[in-house]
């Protein structure tokens, strides 16, 4: 299976959307329907850090919002790493397979959950900071369960990564969470972890 990584460098010379529309609201700011999903973040030795709440937009990706919601109500998130962390891009979880909390997390990025793979569901939110989007390989209808949260603006993804909601509250949680080694591709040694994700509807 391929490595579930976002590929800048697949990516950078895409043109983004004709007319992007902005992620509605900054971090922290704008709350839309739902469903949000809840995550309480904790660093390697359990120590709370404070929680993150994601605006799911089931409007505009309803099949990757499904399986998002169906994998935290599940409780596959919880105790999944964040395991690829590049400061001033983005924060990447997910990965239900390889990436539990307390295992070896060696392969963590290459896995997925249980369920089939997902159609892009391409649109046109442009990847700002705080953007939801789904972690693929080469393959663009590769999505399955992870996920990353944009640090700063990166709009080069637009179009090229499907987009499943906002975060909009703990913008500092998020900034927090444990860098990885930027020649490592952002992998992170003894990373930070999603304790708990539930679903608010």
């Amino acid at each position: 299976m391929w490595n579930k990584l976002l590929l800048p460098a697949l990516v950078l010379g895409a043109g983004a959307a004709a007319h992007p529309v902005l992620a509605e609201g900054l971090p922290g700011v704008t709350d839309g329907p739902g469903p949000n999903l809840v995550i309480e973040v904790a660093d390697s030795k359990g120590t709370a850090k404070g929680r993150i709440v994601l605006d799911l937009y089931n409007d505009k990706a309803p099949n990757h919002v499904e399986r998002l919601v169906t994998l935290a109500k599940s409780g596959a998130y919880d105790g999944v790493v964040f395991h690829r962390v590049i400061d001033g891009f983005m924060a990447q979880t997910g990965d239900v397979e390889f990436g539990k909390h307390g295992s070896d997390t060696a392969r963590a990025g290459m896995g997925g959950s249980n369920m089939p793979d997902l159609a892009a569901e391409f649109n046109d939110v442009s990847f700002q900071a705080g953007t939801v989007g789904m972690a693929r390989a080469q393959d663009p209808n590769s999505a399955n369960s992870q996920f990353f949260i944009d640090l700063a603006p990166a709009t080069f993804l637009d179009g090229q990564y499907t987009v499943v909601g906002q975060l909009v509250d703990g913008w500092d949680v998020l900034n927090a969470i444990k860098k990885g080694d930027p020649a490592a591709n952002g992998a992170v040694v003894e990373p930070d972890y999603m304790v708990k994700v539930t679903v608010e509807e």
